[in-house]
């Protein structure tokens, strides 16, 4: 009978204890890597600004190539 008093009660206390864990903290808002991300987003976005502007260029030329006077 104290076998099973004493287990209840560790067993409570191992729950109480579980539940009034302290939740983990947010992590940081800026790490060592951000200015390497948002160089590396902004090369990205350059590069699809080159590649619309070679589109519509190569498009123009082609137009021009076929005599073809709607833009």
């Amino acid at each position: 009978m104290g076998l099973a008093r004493g287990l209840t009660l560790a067993l409570s206390v191992m729950f109480t204890m579980s539940c009034s864990a302290p939740e983990p903290p947010p992590p940081p808002k800026k790490t060592v890597f951000d200015p390497l991300l948002q160089t590396e987003q902004r090369a990205r976005d350059v590069q699809k600004t080159v590649d619309q502007n070679a589109d519509s260029t190569r498009k123009a030329v082609d137009t021009q190539e076929r005599g073809d006077t709607t833009p």
